[in-house]
């Protein structure tokens, strides 16, 4: 395999480190239209008339418009359908989209949304997880403001922790996080002949958008074409929030019959897009004198904001990965994702599982303290094995490397001489070492089992040169150059031969989204299938030309040549580009399409119980830090952090991926937090107020590559790119622990907690 296990450069690195690159902002058309959003300035209220008349008196002012004026229907099409593209009747948070406003420039567009005025009838907002779930509260969604519950039941809950020496109880915290993306959401629609529409946009999720803007417009879907552009970074904030944005900008190219363009600014970003979901984690767990788990109870909260949009799936998740990776014969987990009036949660790095890890591994860190057991000796009696079963009665069979996580993150940390307990450490300036280990379900899983689809499209050009269409995309992970090796090895010709274009809906069927760690598995095998297609008719020609047998013929890097007789014996070869003129000249069918189904999963929806994911990756995250006990600042100094990903196709690529979620991981647990006023409204949507980690903050990141390959994905490899985030904070916040004996069960740690007495 020339390509696969090489740290071949990125397709992509040139053009963006040059500058050639052009993300949606940089394009226009003639005569575009420029759009600004009228927003809310209330958490919850009653809408009144709204009032464009300033607005109209601007120069270059075009035109505004309402959930009146939309062709199709006022609702985005994601998992319930509850979010309105424009306010229809109530605002439900503070930044929720009212109208648009169409000018000849930004300036003027802008100029004129603050001139609009909305008359709004306040109403009492709801804020808080506690305030939804209480029975006197008010009722903003269904009949108990809960968008969704699901349960998992296994074994006799009772009964465990009957049997039960230790019984440990607590309630855990997690917040806010800001996706922090570099280029902010952004989208151009074009109008075309026959009552069609082109969008181009930021994005990662683009069959999504296509079904939002055929909802919005009204249009049948062969009308509507979305096409991504290049993408500055996502992380989820871009799976189902420009839905929303290009439904806007086709709304109004359609009414104008002008291209239109919309990009937000960093603040407008903040405040109307989704966000991580805090939680609210209540753990009980009974072990017996050894530490090990005998019985496991967890409810699990998530805020889901203003609508559902992904809550579903997220608290989905979330829920199967609420225990982390250990063994438990009797589990009772009980979650719920509930409505409040503040901005809608969707997709962020690890959905649902960082706010449940941090619980568990918190839990675990202090199970290990007070039956005064090594943390990491903890862990190991407990992990999960093949021959084990999950929470949901799995059996962990092939490509787990779990153990071997833990075992070489452990011994690269030396954490035999580092780790000792925190009441022995006196000094003003203190040390500590921290643990998390974790799983993490590849794909889509039996909550999104439907979408578990992906196709690809393989045409070889007459230079031989070979072109690939995906259906999901590259924003910013390396997925073009991942998928590039995987086609080349495939199809057994360079890498340099091989150029997977930006997705575009009329070119691949519905592949799903960019999400779930699913794009080299999906996307890898769908080009898998399709170059085994594409070859079935090459090696033939081989053989032919070569007079020997499609069996013996064989094609790798570009070079075809016998088996038996090969070129270093005095064997005759043929180059690829030959070998693509003579199929040309025999008229053979040049393009190939592949199809990949994710393998079956199940879940039933009683007691949670089935084979939840068809595979999972594994991680071992150990942290050092630094604390100052007078000052309580915390400097995270190292991060070691050990993965199994099946196979790393790119091994420089996945210690990137590594390095990248670990700092987004150090930001989540240590200083990333969003802050409301009592009336609802965001009072940081500012990167000047929003502390992000820079380069100044960032430990010294340690990636370990494990290699357990997964028989069913290309080349043994399995997702992994959300991993790297998920288990950081736990690690972070034990280390701290074990710096100051000062648990911390809310995150972010900041110095004030440290303080607190």
């Amino acid at each position: 395999m020339p390509a696969v296990g090489s740290s071949l450069p990125r397709k992509d690195a040139w053009d963006k480190v040059t500058g050639k690159a052009k993300y949606i902002d940089d394009y226009s058309y003639p005569n575009i239209v420029h759009i600004s959003t009228v927003r809310s300035p209330v958490a919850y209220g009653k809408l009144g008339e709204i009032d464009f008349t300033e607005a109209k008196k601007i120069p270059g002012f075009i035109g505004h418009y309402t959930y009146n004026d939309i062709p199709g229907k006022n609702i985005n099409p994601l998992v319930y359908t509850d979010q309105p593209f424009l306010a229809n009747g109530y605002v439900r948070f503070y930044g929720e989209p009212i109208a648009l406003i169409a000018a000849e420039t930004p300036e003027a567009a802008e100029e004129a949304a603050r001139r609009t005025k909305v008359q709004i009838t306040p109403l009492e907002p709801v804020l808080s997880i506690d305030q939804a779930i209480s029975e006197s509260c008010t009722k903003i969604y269904s009949q108990d403001n809960t968008f969704t519950r699901y349960k998992i039941e296994k074994g006799a809950i009772d009964k465990g922790f009957a049997k039960a020496r230790h019984i440990f109880e607590n309630t855990y915290e997690t917040p806010y996080q800001e996706h922090a993306y570099l280029e902010t959401q952004g989208m151009i629609a074009v109008p075309g002949i026959e009552d069609t529409m082109t969008v181009y946009g930021s994005m990662q999720c683009p069959f999504y958008v296509h079904d939002a803007v055929s909802q919005i417009l009204g249009l049948s879907k062969n009308k509507v074409k979305i096409v991504q552009a290049t993408t500055g970074g996502g992380f989820g904030g871009k799976e189902d929030f420009p839905s929303i944005l290009a439904g806007h900008a086709a709304l109004v190219a359609k009414l104008t019959e002008r291209p239109t363009k919309l990009v937000y600014h960093r603040e407008e970003d903040i405040i109307a897009s989704s966000k991580r979901h805090p939680g609210l984690i209540k753990i009980k767990i009974g072990t017996d004198d050894d530490g090990k788990i005998l019985a496991a109870k967890i409810d699990y909260y998530l805020d889901g904001g203003a609508y559902s949009t992904l809550s579903p799936i997220v608290l989905w998740r979330g829920t199967v990965h609420a225990l982390g990776p250990y063994v438990c014969d009797n589990v009772l987990i009980n979650s719920a994702a509930v409505a409040t009036n503040k901005v809608p949660c969707g997709a962020y790095r690890g959905f649902g599982s960082p706010q449940v890890i941090f619980a568990a591994e918190t839990i675990l860190d202090e199970i290990a303290h007070e039956l005064k057991i090594d943390p990491i000796d903890l862990r190991r009696r407990n992990i999960l094995t093949p021959g084990t079963t999950t929470v949901t009665s799995q059996e962990i069979g092939e490509s787990c490397g779990l153990t071997e996580t833990l075992d070489k993150a452990f011994e690269k940390a030396n954490w035999k001489t580092k780790w000792s307990r925190p009441e022995t450490k006196t000094d003003k300036i203190r040390k500590g070492i921290g643990v998390s280990t974790i799983y993490y379900g590849v794909g889509l899983g039996a909550g999104g089992k439907h979408l578990d689809r992906a196709g690809a499209n393989m045409v070889l050009l007459r230079d031989g040169s070979v072109q690939c269409a995906v259906g999901n995309t590259e924003m910013g992970q390396g997925a073009r150059t991942v998928l590039a090796q995987i086609a080349a090895d495939s199809l057994g010709i360079p890498y340099n031969n091989i150029h997977v274009i930006e997705t575009d809906t009329s070119l691949v069927p519905d592949s799903g989204p960019t999400v779930a760690s699913r794009t080299t598995l999906m996307s890898g095998n769908a080009i898998v299938s399709a170059a085994k297609d594409l070859r079935s008719r090459i090696m033939p020609l081989i053989a032919d030309l070569l007079q020997t047998t499609a069996d013996d013929a064989e094609l790798i890097d570009g070079k075809a040549f016998s088996k038996k007789n090969p070129p270093d014996k005095g064997g005759k070869s043929i180059t690829f580009e030959d070998l693509t003129r003579e199929f040309y000249n025999r008229r053979l069918m040049p393009s190939s399409f592949g199809w990949f189904i994710a393998p079956d999963t199940g879940f039933d929806q009683k007691n949670g119980q089935g084979n939840a994911y068809f595979t999972y990756s594994y991680c071992t995250n150990i942290a050092e830090v630094t604390v100052d006990t007078e000052t309580g600042e915390i400097k995270v100094d190292t991060i070691i952090a050990a993965h199994d990903m099946g196979k790393a196709i790119n091994p420089q690529q996945v210690e990137g991926q590594i390095q990248g979620g670990t700092l987004q991981g150090v930001g989540y647990c240590v200083m990333e937090e969003i802050r409301h006023d009592k009336n609802g409204k965001m009072l940081n949507d500012a990167f000047a107020t929003y502390i992000l980690p820079t380069f100044e903050d960032a430990p010294d990141i340690q990636p370990i590559i494990v290699e357990h390959p997964y028989s069913s994905g290309p080349f043994g490899a399995k997702g992994f790119g959300e991993v790297p985030l998920m288990g950081i904070a736990p690690a972070v916040a034990n280390a701290v622990f074990n710096a100051t004996g000062k648990r911390i069960r809310k995150l972010p740690v900041k110095p004030e907690c440290l303080m607190e007495k």
